[in-house]
């Protein structure tokens, strides 16, 4: 759990005028019939049948303990059918529970390297912000979720969730010093992130795909912090199963 802790806000005054500012501008038309989750609302692909499958609301802890000013979070987990209504993908996003203007906010949660996973790390290790995208191709085998996101392993296994194996797993998390935070895990049937290979060649390329998909989930997440609505425009998997 990200822990992190807070200044005064008067210095952010002049930054948080000119970033509502942008928002206002940026914002896009409300559509009520979007899943919500706390601020934002989450538009999924077109011609994609994703549903939901679960809520939660959990409140975190700040340094130093004032639960005045702790932050209410939101989340909701949405799930990819296939043809035969089999469960392809799950996605769970996290954010926060209203547009409630905060103190300046430290976020000291680490985007460490890891053998086997691919990262990239926009914050570039600052302490105050975190913008930290992981990819994890095989995150079905030696209990990845388990060690690395335990409370989705968790919650996977609470509702009884089972995917296609082999799956991949992708987490982005971002939050800047205003107290905005959003964090979208992904666990999705391998085919639906890498092209089925024929050589070497083709093996060996066949990441990009799946690195491509989730730089533009990470761009569409920091842009739905900045949007009065919280608009999450979710992009398509780059490939569709069966195929």
């Amino acid at each position: 759990m990200p822990q992190f802790f807070r200044t005064g806000r008067a210095a952010l005054a002049p930054v948080l005028i000119a970033a509502a500012a942008l928002s206002l501008a940026a914002c896009a038309p409300l559509q009520p019939d979007l899943p919500r989750v706390g601020r934002a609302q989450l538009e999924m692909p077109l011609g994609a049948s994703w549903e939901p499958l679960g809520r939660a609301d959990e409140v975190i802890d700040v340094l130093p303990d004032d639960t005045a000013n702790d932050i209410p979070l939101s989340m909701v987990a949405m799930g990819l059918r296939g043809p035969a209504r089999e469960l392809l993908a799950v996605m769970l996003v996290q954010t926060n529970s209203s547009n409630y203007l905060r103190d300046t906010t430290f976020w000291t949660a680490p985007c460490p390297r890891q053998d086997g996973v691919e990262v990239q790390d926009a914050a570039q290790g600052s302490p105050v912000r975190i913008d930290c995208l992981r990819y994890k191709r095989r995150a079905d085998t030696a209990n990845y979720l388990g060690e690395n996101r335990p409370r989705l392993a968790e919650w996977m296994a609470r509702h009884k969730i089972e995917l296609p194996r082999p799956y991949s797993h992708i987490l982005f998390r971002y939050a800047g010093t205003g107290g905005a935070f959003i964090a979208v895990d992904v666990v999705a049937d391998q085919r639906l992130l890498r092209p089925d290979t024929r050589n070497n060649e083709e093996f060996l390329v066949a990441g990009r795909p799946a690195l491509a998909y989730g730089e533009k989930l990470a761009e569409a997440a920091r842009l739905s912090t900045g949007m009065m609505d919280g608009r999450f425009v979710v992009p398509p998997f780059p490939f569709t199963v069966p195929r």
